[in-house]
């Protein structure tokens, strides 16, 4: 009863897998008659595929039907022992584990010697189980043994066609069993090499959307952040200079109108990817804001002219450092110092305010505090470079970027490189 339990389980796994196969097999038609994108190609390949090939044997079951065969009982139970054998053997042959096992291994030696002894034993159309043979190998053995062991196979099945039927046969069986063994095994090889191909590029574009998600969402912050920051700034102003000076809140108001149009442009520069940042125009703007926020600005720059890539990068630092001055330090003086050397250059921005209110640490993101200071650090580190945040030794808060001065570093990325949005 034991042996009948497994055999109807076994069934009843063969047939659920067909009807799955069919299933997708179905869909998968389906959506390329409508002409819709099909982004798969089709249901994986499983023994079905093989089993059609069991028609190379009905030379054999017609002769046992005809009673050609001496012995039939014996011809009948070697042919579906082999047909049982086969099938266990190719259907697992799809699974990259159940292929390796030894139980795999052991089906496929009994089909060997159960193939030679009905080819010695009857000869004739018995000797096509050679090239099945062949075929079931040819699935399960796909490593550097291949060729071997399709070789000596096509060799011995020439030799004991040979034997049997004379050497007329001898060539025709062995060279149908090497093709067999070889296409097969050429054919199922590639086709797993293009779906983890096809599995490969889904996953890389499955990153790429979240390293893009990750980017759009820091370069938001970094830009509007800092552009309301400043607006907010300019109407606090605006608001408190209207009683007294009317000309200066206007003048406050212009500079909102001036804020907002850039946003706009940058806004738009950004969506297309353009956008490239000037550090001579993001500390312009520091200033401006830092004034607005009567915070008392001092900047100092030295050393030779920086290449694009790290005017851009520290500029970005200039305006998260700048903005967040604005908004949580309480400061009344800031200092932005831009040193320039040989090989690396260095941005330090400090406050003599709180100290508190940004995070503090140091590294590239992990343990740099604030949202828009860990996109900083990312970019940073992308580059060659490093950002440092925290209080500073005399009190206030201490920001610090450190980058190659050539332009000899390579590129960010499309993930990493700062453009807004």
């Amino acid at each position: 009863m034991t042996w009948w339990r497994r055999q109807r389980c076994r069934l009843a796994a063969l047939q659920s897998e067909r009807r799955a196969w069919r299933a997708e097999t179905r869909r998968t038609g389906a959506a390329r008659r409508s002409g819709a994108a099909v982004d798969h190609p089709g249901p994986p390949p499983t023994g079905f595929a093989l089993l059609p090939w069991l028609l190379m044997g009905m030379g054999s079951f017609s002769n046992l039907l005809q009673g050609r065969t001496p012995e039939p009982w014996i011809g009948g139970l070697g042919l579906l022992a082999f047909n049982s054998l086969y099938v266990y053997v190719t259907f697992r042959a799809f699974d990259r584990a159940k292929r390796e096992s030894a139980s795999t291994r052991v089906a496929l030696g009994l089909m060997g010697l159960l193939t030679t002894g009905l080819a010695v034993g009857y000869g004739g159309s018995w000797l096509m189980f050679f090239p099945l043979l062949g075929l079931a190998t040819g699935a399960v053995l796909r490593g550097p043994w291949l060729g071997r062991a399709g070789t000596l196979l096509a060799v011995y099945a020439g030799a004991v066609s040979a034997v049997q039927d004379g050497w007329e046969d001898a060539t025709s069986i062995g060279y149908g069993t090497f093709i067999s063994a070889m296409v097969t095994a050429a054919i199922l090889s590639l086709s797993e090499a293009v779906r983890e191909l096809r599995a490969a590029r889904e996953e890389l574009a499955r990153r790429a959307v979240e390293q893009e998600r990750l980017r759009f969402s820091r370069d938001l912050h970094d830009l509007l952040g800092h552009t309301l920051s400043v607006v907010v700034v300019k109407s606090e102003a605006a608001r408190r200079l209207a009683p007294r000076d009317m000309d200066a809140a206007l003048a406050q108001i212009s500079d909102i109108e001036s804020v907002g149009r850039q946003a706009l442009t940058e806004i738009r520069e950004a969506v297309t990817g353009y956008r490239e940042g000037s550090l001579a125009t993001e500390l312009t703007r520091a200033r401006s804001a830092l004034n607005a926020a009567s915070v008392r600005a001092v900047v100092r720059q030295s050393g030779a002219p920086l290449d694009p890539q790290t005017e851009a990068l520290l500029g970005w630092v200039v305006r998260e450092a700048v903005t967040n001055v604005v908004r949580h330090s309480r400061a009344s003086r800031c200092e932005i110092s831009v040193t320039g050397a040989a090989e690396r250059v260095r941005l330090t921005v400090t406050d003599d305010g709180t100290g508190t209110g940004t995070g503090t640490g140091t590294g590239t993101g992990g343990g740099v505090g604030g949202t828009g200071l860990k996109g900083l650090a990312e970019r940073l580190a992308a580059a060659g470079g490093s950002l440092t945040a925290g209080p500073g030794p005399r009190g206030g808060f201490t920001v610090t970027a450190d980058l190659p001065a050539g332009g000899d570093e390579p590129a960010p990325s499309a993930a990493t490189a700062p453009r807004a949005l």
